[in-house]
């Protein structure tokens, strides 16, 4: 009897830990799916219309890119909730961002050498 209590006890504080970490970390998806409605720069937009629609990025990085014609330059501007992705001054894409050092994204697939 103190056997079968005592592995009840052990398998009661497993799940509650299970559960208790489970909430803390939150999955990319999860955060997608709710962020899924947030307002991101459309593709084409221009850096000017950006920024009079978001304000000013929190950080530009810089450029990269532009040595050659088939290399276009491509700058990126980082606001709080999502990256804006441009070449040279016109959008092609728009990414949130993780929302904290927590958050569980895909995991890498490893290569074969």
């Amino acid at each position: 009897m103190l056997i079968r209590l005592s592995s009840s006890i052990v398998l009661l504080a497993f799940a509650v830990a299970a559960a208790t970490s489970a909430s803390a970390e939150t999955l990319l998806m999860q955060r997608v799916q709710q962020e899924r409605g947030m307002p991101l720069p459309a593709r084409g937009m221009t850096m000017a219309q950006v920024e009079r629609q978001f304000g000013a990025p929190a950080n530009r990085l810089d450029p990269r890119g532009g040595e050659a014609p088939t290399h276009p330059v491509i700058n990126r501007w980082v606001y709080d909730r999502f990256t804006v992705y441009f070449e040279r001054d016109h959008v092609i894409d728009a990414v949130a961002n993780r929302a904290t050092p927590t958050e569980l994204g895909p995991k890498s697939v490893p290569t074969s050498q």
